[in-house]
């Protein structure tokens, strides 16, 4: 078997791109939640690349038919963990279910955390609700420039956001404040991400920086990525995948502005990276169109994706594998902006042998951690591997 290993394996997360909702989706008050199948029934999709792989062979999309000789072995996979945020879906691709999921706030934090928070800070708070990032800092911010609060928000996710004009309250103390959070935000409060959120501009014209810093809650010992650091196999990380785990066993990572610099930066890093793993995240799908109910600008990220697969193609080998899924949905069709409770698409797609294999419904995310894991002699505690089906 180990002739048919993989070099190279190129894991791309298109964040919230679900294809349908779970059996357990009213639980969540997501029934009738489709991402992409309720896109392309508001708006036509061109997908040429993703259809030629088998994304219309997963499921019947409008404009994308399944096709006679896929060229990727093409399944879904469902949530096996309760939840359906960031850190969840991330966490079970490398083998940890939660036994329950991570709070959320969608009324802001209670005053036992919030009133713990400004006494150790010795500041008050502005905001304390679910918002946009980009909203409240201009709805907040000139009241933050003349007080000198920090802005506190949450979203869909669970996160603890703190916002702060870079002049007002500098990076270091920004970070430290959002250190104090997460020791904090520890028990029954434990969310999922604190995160930095500096911003810079005058009234009216607010933009947040690049300098962005996650605190994220330290995965258990053992899972995937541990794994491979443990076996020296190397992993490079682009976007936030190196945020969800600490940079646990990354050895080199890139931090991304949007889709198309991760895209730019996952091709460079290709010429860098000679064996190993390739974790990518593209985050525009979820962060600025999903949970703003954006249909068109949704859309032409998926185009956009679609229309850069034969640049990433050129860079493959015929001992690398390509992996393309999503970590949970964020249906913009439906009136909430929240993320929805769906399954995930899942391409893989082996250069060497482009004939693609159903790989069916999969009981859960750790199906593609064990498949990895496999490929590059572990083992992680869930999941089932399907590389035999694509080697």
């Amino acid at each position: 078997m180990k002739s048919e290993l993989f070099r190279r394996v190129i894991w791309i997360v298109l964040d919230s791109v679900g294809i349908g909702e779970m059996p357990d989706a009213a639980a969540y008050g997501d029934t009738g939640s489709d991402t992409l199948g309720n896109i392309s029934r508001k708006r036509r999709l061109h997908l040429p690349n993703l259809e030629q792989l088998g994304l219309g062979n997963i499921k019947a999309l409008i404009g994308i038919g399944p096709v006679d000789r896929p060229q990727a072995a093409f399944g879904r996979c469902a949530l096996a963990s309760p939840g359906k945020d960031t850190t969840t879906g991330h966490w079970e691709m490398v083998g940890i279910h939660l036994s329950k999921p991570f709070p959320l706030y969608p009324r802001g934090f209670p005053p036992e955390v919030m009133e713990e928070f400004e006494r150790r800070i010795g500041r008050g708070t502005l905001g304390n609700c679910a918002a946009s990032g980009t909203e409240i800092i201009q709805e907040l911010g000139e009241e933050h420039l003349r007080t000198g609060k920090p802005i506190v928000y949450t979203s869909a996710d669970s996160v603890f956001q703190v916002a702060a004009h870079e002049e007002v309250i500098p990076l270091w103390e920004l970070y430290k404040i959002c250190e104090t959070a997460r020791e904090i935000l520890r028990g029954p409060y434990e969310v999922g991400r604190v995160i930095a959120r500096p911003f810079i501009g005058n009234p009216g014209a607010f933009t947040r920086t690049a300098n962005r810093k996650d605190y994220a809650v330290p995965p258990p010992k053992g899972m995937l990525l541990d794994q491979l650091e443990a076996k020296k196999v190397r992993v490079y990380s682009i976007g936030k995948i190196f945020d969800v785990f600490l940079g646990r066993g990354i050895e080199d990572h890139e931090k991304t502005k949007d889709n198309r610099d991760g895209m730019a930066k996952t091709l460079a890093a290709l010429d860098d990276l000679d064996g190993g793993l390739l974790f990518v995240n593209l985050v525009d799908f979820d962060q600025l169109y999903g949970h703003r109910n954006d249909v068109e600008g949704y859309a032409q990220a998926l185009e956009e994706f679609d229309a850069w697969l034969p640049s990433l193609y050129a860079k493959l080998s015929s001992d690398d594998l390509l992996i393309v899924t999503a970590d949970h949905g964020c249906d913009p069709t439906t009136p909430s902006t929240d993320h929805s409770r769906e399954y995930v698409p899942l391409l893989v797609y082996p250069p060497r042998k482009p004939e693609g294999t159903g790989l069916g419904v999969r009981s859960t995310l750790s199906d593609i951690g064990q498949t990895v894991a496999e490929n590059f002699g572990v083992k992680i505690s869930e999941g089932t591997s399907f590389l035999e089906a694509v080697a």
